[in-house]
């Protein structure tokens, strides 16, 4: 099929819109449906898409109904009974899931992907920015929007890289066959997809095996699944202490975070990280070795890690002063918590933590309630919203209590509506506040952090 234009259904999720922003790219009419306007969506209506917001087939535009020209890419996370996607079956156009869609473009290119529980947004975005600031360049797909760009897609026709989070949700990442790959983690998630810790280890398992002969597999290390890449494919582990990749010389302090790369491809010394906290170490190490893999020169490779500029929702502080901290993290699974409050603990010890966290998915919350709470101790007051339900409908019995009920006893806990959060903010005290959650609870941060302000009367 001659593919003339681009249908998406759930054009308005984040790793859909970068292969919007790719197809726009190439010129062609690029459509869509998603269920709620957002920032997002009014930015690539603006850059040229055409999405509506009801769920109709009568409202899909004359360019997107010739089934013999037209590819239709939706996203697992529609539900069954959608009416366009029945309608585009039942018209017999070609439809695929977009990790099918993924998966061709490592076909064409050379795919340096990057897997894991937690930590593959931050370390794919930092891998994609150090190949762009370097003569290889790199077109790239991510989860989230890089700061230096404004972006989650970058473009560049002449490199033969392509930089991919690979997502385990649903096992998209089976579509993908990458020249090298990073996993950086493997905590049993998306139970509701998997059923068993078994199975979802057993799916990195599998992805491991698809890293094309002469490729590279960077595991970090104590994961608990085999490793079946071809005996062709080169094997690597890392971590913050000890592997083939890892630091040494690590200095914190004065707001800054600077280490020596320990690397098979050649040592690298003054690492600055440009987002310095400490779960980031990990994260630059991973990215340093796809990009040493790569070809790139150490010079090239220290100059772009101080230059990274973050990741929306990942350590993204809206107020940093020393009256009044409030940041927002994406962090949903309780290890990701765990390790983000760490984090935050270290940059600012000795400082009272707030944590406000939603969680995401009644699914998850029922399989990781005593997991989340025993997270959260870690801060030394949590507030905590209701569920976000995101694709999933109400689970009877399921809610924020669960985690409240078993929380440490020394950790105050309050359940909280999203509406009152700012009443709670101007009423208790507060030093280092930190949002978390995958849902819509970062929508609060700039009211929150005027609120702040006022309250701690700083300017803004």
């Amino acid at each position: 099929m001659e593919i003339k234009s681009v249908y998406f259904i759930g054009a308005g999720g984040i790793g859909m819109s970068a292969l919007e922003r790719y197809f726009l790219s190439r010129g062609l009419p690029v459509g869509g449906y998603d269920r709620t306007p957002t920032e997002l969506t009014q930015r690539l209506c603006a850059e040229g898409a055409c999405i509506h917001f009801e769920d109709n087939p009568d409202a899909i535009a004359p360019a997107f109904r010739n089934a013999d020209s037209t590819l239709v890419v939706y996203t697992p996370a529609i539900p069954a009974d959608n009416r366009e996607l029945a309608w585009f079956r039942a018209g017999g156009f070609e439809i695929q899931k977009r990790a099918q869609v993924l998966g061709t473009l490592t076909r064409q290119m050379k795919g340096l992907c990057v897997a894991g529980t937690h930590g593959k947004t931050t370390t794919s975005s930092m891998a994609a920015h150090l190949l762009h600031e370097s003569a290889a360049g790199c077109n790239a797909f991510l989860g989230g929007i890089v700061k230096n760009y404004g972006s989650n897609c970058l473009l560049s026709p002449a490199s033969p890289y392509v930089v991919i989070e690979a997502d385990e949700f649903d096992r998209s990442f089976h579509h993908l066959r990458p020249y090298a790959t990073v996993v950086t983690s493997a905590d049993a998630d998306h139970l509701d997809i998997y059923g068993t810790e078994a199975a979802y280890l057993e799916s990195f398992a599998h992805y491991t095996s698809l890293v094309q002969p002469g490729g590279a597999l960077v595991v970090h290390r104590g994961l608990r699944f085999e490793q079946r890449a071809a005996e062709s494919v080169r094997r690597y582990d890392y971590s913050r202490d000890e592997g083939d990749f890892h630091a040494e010389n690590i200095r914190m302090g004065g707001g800054r975070i600077v280490f020596d790369l320990v690397s098979p491809f050649g040592n690298i010394a003054d690492v600055e990280l440009g987002v310095p906290v400490s779960i980031n170490i990990d994260n630059g190490i991973a990215a340093m070795a796809l990009a040493q893999i790569a070809g790139l020169g150490s010079d090239e490779i220290r100059a772009a890690m101080k230059s990274f500029g973050g990741v929306d929702r990942r350590f993204d502080f809206q107020l940093n002063t020393p009256e009044a901290v409030l940041l927002s993290d994406y962090a949903h699974h309780p290890e990701e918590i765990r390790q983000s409050l760490r984090s935050v603990r270290e940059v600012f010890a000795g400082r009272r933590l707030t944590a406000v966290f939603q969680p995401h998915l009644y699914s998850r919350t029922r399989d990781f309630y005593r997991e989340f709470a025993d997270a959260l101790s870690l801060a030394d007051e949590v507030w905590l919203l209701p569920v976000y339900p995101a694709r999933e409908l109400p689970i009877e019995g399921v809610d924020s209590a669960m985690i409240a009920r078993e929380m440490a006893a020394n950790v105050p806990v309050c359940l909280v509506e999203m509406e009152d959060l700012a009443g709670l903010v101007e009423e208790k005290e507060t030093d280092v506040v930190m949002l978390l959650g995958a849902g819509d609870v970062e929508s609060r941060a700039c009211e929150l952090a005027d609120v702040l302000r006022r309250k701690k009367g700083l300017r803004a």
